[in-house]
């Protein structure tokens, strides 16, 4: 393994040990430096090779959980399965998301209102690119102007991430609940928004 492949292992090390150390009782803000070091089994010096400081470190969680999210997003999107909504299967992806991921999910939510205006800034980024690419789709989908795709898509961010706070702890009974309350929300959402009839 060559140096530059060495450091790279050795970086994703750290960010999946930041993660793992995230939870519903412990936010970014609680982590120390050696407890990050600890878990990805390096010395707490060496993790300066890697970032700047621990803001640094949470800048690139946040990057990385955005990113995480589209990928997965684009993904349902592609893979419409026969007689299922673009919506009915992208809440569904979404639910699936955060049940999988939920560290990943809490680190955004508590850090768009968090403490931190670097951290709040980063986070209202990833909802921005996340919002302007689901404009973009709908855009081409309903043939609509580029204001409204983007009035639509940004309704439907805010309600889908709302629905994703309050199913994150919730029992599979609930979660369920909501996630069908979601889905006839958002085509609720999508009638309301085609362009009315000349």
């Amino acid at each position: 393994m060559s140096r530059a492949e060495q450091k790279e292992k050795t970086r994703r090390a750290i960010i999946n040990a930041a993660f793992q150390q995230l939870s519903a009782d412990k936010s970014f803000a609680s982590l120390s430096l050696r407890e990050v070091a600890r878990e990805a089994g390096i010395a707490p010096t060496s993790f300066y090779r890697h970032f700047s400081d621990m803001d640094e470190l949470g800048l690139t969680l946040v990057d990385e959980a955005g990113l995480m999210l589209r990928q997965l997003m684009r993904q349902a999107r592609q893979r419409i399965v026969h007689n299922r909504s673009v919506i009915q299967t992208s809440v569904e992806t979404f639910m699936e998301f955060i049940m999988q991921h939920s560290n990943v999910f809490r680190l955004l939510l508590r850090e768009r209102s968090g403490t931190s205006a670097a951290f709040r800034s980063a986070v209202a980024r990833e909802i921005q690119h996340f919002c302007a690419e689901l404009a973009d789709y709908l855009r081409k989908e309903n043939k609509s102007t580029a204001e409204m795709a983007l009035i639509q898509a940004e309704a439907m961010v805010i309600l889908v991430f709302h629905a994703g706070a309050d199913a994150l702890d919730a029992s599979d009974e609930v979660r369920q609940r909501i996630t069908t309350k979601t889905i006839q929300q958002l085509r609720w959402l999508a009638g309301g928004s085609k362009p009315p009839a000349v």
